[in-house]
């Protein structure tokens, strides 16, 4: 068994992806591409040890960002984990991948949204309510990491400043004004938090 331990993910094809319309950065235009991501036909699970190198399939990624008024969530990834590439990077994305645990007899939607519940749940402790709006998608097929994931970015609107950590692979968790994100701390971002930036009103 590989490294991954026989996970199977969410995907689908890059073909899919090219005919909606592929971009490279960010893009808004959810209504494009909404629809037919979250559609049960157009997606289904595959071997993630294969789909890390197969570019002709796209690996769809929630990529939840955390506002706490005019501050985002920022964290360093930590050497646990999952993505070697992108180690010591900060970060103002959580997320993964959608396993077939989060699947459901609707499939499509609700098996995603099962999918991004359970990472937010693994990954962070969160006190008091807090409302989750897609804003937009995430494209970078300039390296190999990203030719085989797709972003769906959310932004989740806090009502408590209350956030911490729950995995050792995200350290130093903390809320950082939006300036200062896109100011001093930008270069030191991963490219997909530089382009998620881009899509925060």
């Amino acid at each position: 068994m590989g490294k991954y331990a026989g996970e199977q993910i969410l995907v689908i094809q890059r073909e899919l992806f090219d005919k909606l319309g592929s971009f490279q950065g960010a893009s808004e235009d959810i209504k494009n591409y909404l629809p037919a991501l979250m559609d049960a036909e157009n997606s289904f699970f595959m071997d993630r040890e294969e789909a890390e190198d197969d570019p002709t399939h796209k690996q769809l990624i929630p990529y939840c960002l955390f506002q706490y008024e005019d501050k985002i969530l920022h964290y360093l990834r930590g050497k646990s984990g999952g993505e070697a590439r992108l180690h010591a990077k900060g970060s103002i994305g959580v997320g993964g991948h959608i396993n077939p645990i989060d699947t459901s007899a609707e499939g499509g939607e609700v098996t995603y949204r099962a999918g991004v519940e359970r990472e937010i749940d693994e990954e962070l402790n969160i006190e008091g309510a807090y409302e989750d709006k897609i804003i937009g998608l995430i494209n970078d097929d300039s390296n190999e990491v990203g030719k085989v994931h797709l972003g769906v970015v959310h932004l989740i609107t806090l009502s408590s400043d209350a956030i911490s950590s729950n995995e050792d692979s995200l350290i130093d968790v903390e809320l950082v004004p939006i300036s200062e994100l896109r100011g001093e701390r930008f270069e030191r971002l991963e490219t997909w938090s530089q382009f998620a930036l881009s899509l925060i009103p």
